[in-house]
């Protein structure tokens, strides 16, 4: 996700090139947000009114040493790791929010920015898995338990803002701040694949900073990917070309999802933020109404519950994360913040709901 300021009324970005030059990490606002004007589509009803119910929270870890970018369960919901802007990675008892485990991803003091735990059905011995990514550039495959770094790739001159695994755990895709999506494999830890436009390429790619990857829950060979460029793109890792184009979205974060055939998608926009797309066609469903009650809430996250009934979405400007109906598309409750949340996660069972916020804060809500 875009790394964010101490302001979260503004969409944080930052460019690590600048902190290694001067030792520390620079930040800088994004100027020019870019306008996207989405396709007009069925509104779904908006509420009666803003008294959403308050999701009762499990634990809140405040007092970090840095905002929270990111937070993620692991797939047996016994973990909870959280990833902060100074680069350290706190792994929290997910039932308790008793910390656990604590990891260094940079010792240039930047941020993690996006982690993954290996799937369990992952063909290997080697049980909880962290897949960490960080603004200079390097991937690194953690053994939580044991706290050893079990090996690292360095994506020279770039920053990584974005990484998922597949379901059965045999790759890995990262993308980020040069535009390009890479696919590695699990096992070799080899880069197998470079998915991008360009000179002599056959396929659209994207144009921008790539904030987001999804790879499809059930068809191996779909990958899709989202950021600065206002798009979407659906890649065919057979022949390594974008097959179909989202327009509209405005991606700032670990904020596209795909269930069933139903893609949502979070922009960084104070109108048509939330929005479902038909996976099969390309087409927009619905814009997700964001009823306000004052200042607009730009997004940076947005996921389906494990179960595919739920959608979470949360951001800055109104500081807050809703939880929504999958079915109705009416918001069924809400947590209110202090300043912006980056990041949101179900757990496995769809009972609990991690939020990543930039007042320094980790904390799970019950949401069943």
């Amino acid at each position: 996700m875009a790394a964010p300021d101490q302001g979260a009324d503004s969409d944080p970005n930052f460019d690590a090139d600048e902190g290694l030059e001067g030792g520390e990490a620079s930040r800088t606002k994004m100027s020019d947000l870019l306008s996207a004007s989405s396709p007009a589509a069925p509104v779904a009803p908006a509420p009666p009114a803003l008294n959403l119910k308050t999701l009762p929270p499990a634990w809140n870890v405040a007092g970090h040493e840095a905002e929270v970018f990111c937070v993620r369960f692991s797939a047996d919901n016994t973990l909870l790791a959280a990833g902060l802007g100074n680069g350290q990675v706190k792994v929290y008892q997910a039932q308790t929010g008793r910390l656990a485990y604590q990891l260094t991803t940079s010792d240039k003091n930047l941020p993690s920015t996006c982690m993954r735990f290996r799937p369990a059905s992952a063909a290997t011995k080697t049980r909880n898995v962290l897949l960490t990514a960080s603004a200079d550039g390097c991937v690194q495959h953690w053994h939580v338990t044991s706290g050893k770094c079990l090996h690292t790739i360095e994506e020279k001159d770039n920053q990584i803002f974005a990484i998922d695994y597949k379901a059965d755990g045999s790759k890995f895709a990262t993308a980020g701040k040069d535009y390009t999506v890479r696919i590695y494999d699990e096992a070799t830890k080899s880069r197998v694949a470079d998915l991008s436009s360009g000179f002599g390429k056959k396929h659209a790619g994207h144009s921008n900073r790539v904030f987001s990857l999804r790879f499809h829950p059930t068809d191996d060979n779909v990958l899709l990917s989202a950021g600065w460029d206002n798009t979407i793109q659906m890649w065919d890792l057979r022949t390594e070309g974008s097959v179909r184009s989202i327009f509209g979205p405005h991606i700032c974060g670990d904020s596209v999802d795909i269930s069933g055939n139903d893609i949502v998608s979070g922009s960084w926009r104070p109108t048509e933020q939330l929005q479902l797309w038909d996976y099969r066609s390309g087409e927009l469903i619905a814009n997700v109404p964001w009823q306000d009650a004052g200042e607009p809430c730009l997004l940076y996250a947005a996921q389906f519950s494990r179960s595919g009934t739920l959608i979470a979405a949360g951001g800055s400007g109104s500081n807050e994360v809703r939880l929504f109906s999958r079915s109705s598309l009416e918001p069924v409750g809400a947590v209110k913040l202090t300043k912006g949340a980056y990041s949101v996660d179900f757990s496995a069972d769809s009972n609990m709901l991690a939020i990543a916020a930039g007042d320094q804060s980790a904390r799970v809500v019950a949401v069943a």
